[in-house]
């Protein structure tokens, strides 16, 4: 390692951008062979930058890289540290270290913030962006000089001055608030089912919880009480939102889906046109609502009736006395 150091010491001496590799080196503690990568693993999208190609450039390649490499880091560094512990303690550890939060901390510790490039509406919203940055930084590690070097600069620059896996293993995450939070936020439906109760194999009681979004599952948890798997699986419902464009499409699909029928019960009413004034009147002496239970008389019986002739008086009513035969003379 020492020997590397001095050659790329030397190459320095030769080199334009010194002042770049230098400043790497200051966060690295050692000189990048490329430093090419280095820079795009700080180049945020909305830095709309393209290559010679026509291509994108910006860290989200690289960002998908340093995940995975990240998790297997820090994977390899928990299990180490807590011999003996169960499955479910390691990876709530290790999830706490990952998590966007720490990273974001982690990145504006090592000062990789003020190198970051985006732009000035994007900096202000995206509070995960520094965090995303330390991700793809660790993926241009290990493009540049190897898993072996990741995991260096993990153990020797991350965890020795900024991590204490004693403390961060106690530390309380509750991944179901922030569940709860984020569909609030984004006014989704989000419901915590219990899909099973078995025992392990020491006959200890263990619950199995789904998460659901809009109505699609999002992700399932196993724990020593409700409570537990609930977390769990609402770690994994957030990792889901996080990594899975598709599903994230699926839910909002899902959701516009629900929000149609409820609009369409919601359609205002059209207003009925306005009634003759001596119908107005009458209808003023009526109830609100209408009895629709009793049978409503037949147009074709009012259309009969007759309006034309006149309502016979009293004396028309009285019928005439038949007259007598007039007599004749004999």
């Amino acid at each position: 390692m020492r020997s590397c150091n001095l050659i790329d010491k030397i190459r320095l001496l030769f080199r334009k951008d010194r002042e770049s590799y230098l400043c790497f080196y200051a966060i690295l503690g050692f000189y990048p062979h490329d430093i090419r990568i280095y820079r795009q693993a700080l180049l945020h999208k909305s830095t709309s930058l393209r290559s010679e190609k026509g291509r994108p450039l910006n860290n989200e390649r690289l960002e998908f890289l340093g995940d995975a490499i990240l998790d297997a880091i820090v994977g390899d560094i928990v299990y180490r540290h807590f011999e003996g512990r169960r499955e479910g303690f390691l990876t709530n550890t290790r999830s706490k270290i990952v998590q966007r939060e720490t990273l974001n901390k982690l990145a504006v510790e090592i000062g990789l913030d003020k190198l970051v490039k985006s732009s000035t509406r994007t900096s202000s919203h995206n509070s995960y962006m520094y965090g995303n940055a330390f991700e793809a930084f660790i993926g241009a590690i290990y493009l540049d000089q190897g898993y072996e070097r990741c995991k260096q600069f993990m153990e020797e620059k991350i965890f020795k001055s900024y991590i204490d896996l004693d403390k961060m293993s106690r530390k309380e995450v509750n991944f179901k608030s922030k569940l709860i939070e984020w569909s609030q936020k984004n006014k989704m439906e989000v419901s915590f089912e219990l899909i099973e109760q078995f025992l392990d194999k020491d006959y200890n009681p263990m619950f199995h919880t789904e998460v659901r979004i809009a109505g699609l599952s999002a992700g399932k948890g196993t724990g020593y009480s409700k409570k537990e798997s609930q977390q769990n699986a609402a770690q994994a419902a957030l990792k889901k939102l996080k990594s899975d464009a598709t599903f994230k499409a699926e839910i909002e699909a899902a959701h516009l889906a629900m929000q149609q029928p409820e609009q369409e019960e919601e359609a205002p009413i059209q207003p009925a046109s306005p009634l003759p004034t001596d119908a107005a009147n009458t209808a003023t002496d009526t109830p609100d609502t209408i009895d629709t239970t009793e049978p409503i008389a037949s147009t074709d019986a009012i259309v009969s009736m007759d309006t034309t002739d006149p309502v016979p008086t009293d004396d028309a009513a009285t019928p005439e006395e038949p007259r007598q035969p007039e007599e004749t003379e004999k």
